[in-house]
């Protein structure tokens, strides 16, 4: 399945990620001391890395990916995207066999530029993207890698309503080159209501 749905809202718009895109978040990734526990990539040469990785993976079928983009001047402000995209192997005759869309992902790979933290664009993107993939594909569930030292990320997820799963150990390298233990949050279909009534709050309150 390759989406291309320009996943749009009041601040920020979602466009799936082109060469194009390439300057814009070179330029929007110019301070490294903003991630600590996540790759962000530094300068035209990684950007270009970071882009083609990502349309390799949207070829295969495996990601999503988003350049974030302000409404009010067209700057891109930062990248996120759907990956780790589950097909499942339902039997014939079943409702949800030979459907294309996933019926679960992760939503990961999220920065954004220093002049977006602290505004509504990363509470918009949650809510564009989970609005998408349990609305539009009808996912079962949506979840969620951080770094287990990241509380920020950990309590953004908490209060949107995302549910602890546990800590896998040793589960990917970290952005500071270790082996990181990971925090596992998820979403499932009969929580997206009281989720997307908890976006809409917090983004209401920006």
């Amino acid at each position: 399945m390759h989406d291309t749905s320009i996943l749009t809202g009041h601040h920020i718009r979602l466009e799936p990620i082109v060469l194009s895109h390439i300057d814009g978040l070179a330029a929007a990734a110019t301070d490294p001391t903003l991630y600590q526990w996540s790759p962000v990539p530094q300068g035209k040469a990684q950007a270009t890395s970071y882009v083609q990785t990502a349309l390799v993976w949207r070829d295969a079928g495996t990601a999503v990916p988003y350049a974030i983009v302000s409404i009010n001047d067209g700057a891109v402000i930062g990248s996120t995207r759907f990956w780790n995209i589950e097909r499942w192997q339902w039997p014939q005759g079943h409702p949800r066999q030979g459907r294309p869309a996933p019926d679960a992902c992760e939503i990961g790979y999220t920065w954004f530029a220093r002049s977006a933290i602290r505004t509504a664009a990363n509470t918009e993107a949650k809510l564009l993207m989970l609005t998408h993939a349990f609305e539009s594909w009808q996912a079962l569930r949506v979840c969620f890698h951080t770094d287990v030292r990241n509380q920020r990320s950990r309590s953004a997820l908490e209060r949107i309503g995302a549910k602890l799963e546990g800590t896998l150990r040793a589960h990917r390298m970290a952005a500071d080159f270790i082996p990181r233990d990971s925090v596992r949050y998820s979403i499932v279909e009969a929580e997206w209501p009281e989720v997307k009534q908890r976006l809409t709050e917090l983004l209401n309150r920006r």
